[in-house]
């Protein structure tokens, strides 16, 4: 029987699940808990549209209100990787290590109560002792190790006799451990309170015991060690349509009659969207799935919605995505103050307005290249009856060389005819650590 300790009898770890959980006032309205690798992210999606399409979701429609979870079998270390690698969100919380870690915030600070929990019949000593006697058994690198995690790679054939025989040898050593197979490849040894499943229903009674239980969770995976996330009680969950083998089968066997599962047409964070979408969980259209437009404007769009156009729209105009005309420049001097101010991360100051008159002479720079922009964070403060204090993070991609800036934008709106019209006040950015452009003249806006 595991035990779960009060999670907020630890000062600092609190003080970093307060964080978390203090921007939101109530429950919130949605929290998604996704695996990573062929999940959220699509390694045969060079150009990352169904990643950058559900990034444009979540921070124009629920950041603010909503909860991030990234639950993946990877190490912090490729996490980090990964992170460096594709146009990824900051999650609120990270389980990694499968469900094995579980992390706060953007500093990543550990849970130490769920350390705790983790180390009841558990001696990795007698783990990597038993394991060495399998020699189908073929040893992770060494970053993929952890305090509650020994990993391996078996191949196919030879994984069920394997598990079986393993799994007998440890029991009779007097450990509870929970062996995953997943991939068709990687066999993880873990605590037997260990896994993704555990891990999210140990963050749910947390929320619960702070009276703030998620209104909804949406839970997202494709392979083996995914299973254990879909039987959580009460939970919707997705299998992206590109599902491997075991998840699939493990949901015939399990879960085949369960409305609240479905199995999705789309592959990866197409298949999150989509999912958001079948249980009418809250807004499902991606803003860059919609048209670009010069007078463009959305009911109830809120000052989040209105960071996310502003800078899709710079995308697809260098891109040459959208038609080069006056219209839009026009349109938008008309969405910022006359007297509006942008402060450059160079620290260069000038006017909003001849900002966007110099877009004329990039138009369509960044055609044909691997380039995009998205924002991560973004943060709306309603600081008087008619003006927003918005806080985000913009990032943009060139290649494989990713430049980020922390921003702060202030914005006045007005609603004229029940559409919420947007002014940009000023604009402030700084870049964030580790970048900086070799041309400023390159980082326009």
């Amino acid at each position: 029987m595991i035990s779960w300790r009060n999670p907020l009898s630890d000062a600092f770890v609190c003080g970093c699940y307060r964080v978390t959980m203090d921007r939101l006032e109530t429950s919130a309205r949605l929290m998604i808990v996704s695996d990573l690798d062929h999940t959220m992210v699509d390694h045969h999606d060079p150009e990352n549209l169904s990643l950058l399409r559900f990034n444009a979701l979540w921070e124009s429609s629920y950041r603010h209100d909503s909860l991030l979870v990234f639950s993946t079998g990877r190490s912090p270390t490729l996490y980090k990787q990964l992170r460096k690698e594709k146009p990824m969100l900051s999650p609120d919380i990270t389980i990694m290590s499968v469900g094995t870690e579980i992390t706060y915030g953007v500093s990543m600070v550990p849970d130490e109560g769920w350390v705790e929990v983790l180390n009841q019949r558990w001696d990795r000593n007698i783990v990597v002792e038993e394991t060495s006697k399998f020699p189908e058994l073929k040893l992770q690198s060494e970053t993929e190790q952890r305090p509650h995690k020994v990993s391996f790679y078996v191949d196919k054939d030879n994984a069920q006799e394997v598990t079986k025989a393993l799994s007998e040898k440890l029991a009779n050593r007097g450990l509870d451990v929970k062996i995953i197979y997943s991939g068709g490849m990687d066999l993880d040894i873990l605590p037997q309170g260990a896994g993704k499943g555990q891990a999210l229903a140990y963050l749910l009674q947390k929320f619960k015991e702070e009276g703030k239980p998620p209104k909804n969770t949406l839970v997202c995976g494709d392979s083996g060690n995914d299973a254990e996330l879909f039987s959580i009680p009460e939970v919707h969950g997705v299998m992206v349509s590109n599902a491997q083998e075991e998840l699939l089968q493990w949901h015939a066997e399990n879960a085949k009659n369960i409305p609240k599962i479905i199995h999705a047409s789309e592959r990866c964070a197409g298949g999150i969207i989509q999912a958001i979408g079948h249980f009418g969980l809250g807004p499902n259209t991606s803003p860059r799935d919609v048209a670009e437009t010069a007078d463009s404007h959305l009911e109830d769009a809120g000052p989040a919605h209105e960071v996310v156009k502003f800078n899709l729209f710079y995308e697809r105009w260098r891109r040459a995505e959208v038609e080069h005309c006056e219209t839009y420049i026009a349109s938008l001097k008309a969405s910022c103050h006359p007297a509006g101010s942008f402060v450059h991360p160079s620290g260069v100051e000038q006017r909003l307005h001849e900002s966007i008159s110099a877009m004329k002479k990039i138009y369509g720079d960044r055609q044909g290249k691997q380039y995009r922009v998205w924002v991560d964070r973004v943060l709306p403060s309603k600081i008087s009856s008619d003006t927003w204090l918005v806080k985000f993070v913009k990032w943009e991609l060139l290649g494989e060389e990713q430049q980020s800036c922390i921003c702060t934008a202030v914005l006045t709106f007005e609603v004229v005819n029940g559409l919420h019209l947007y002014t940009w006040a000023h604009l402030h950015e700084t870049w964030s650590e580790g970048s900086g452009a070799k041309d400023n003249g390159m980082w326009l806006l």
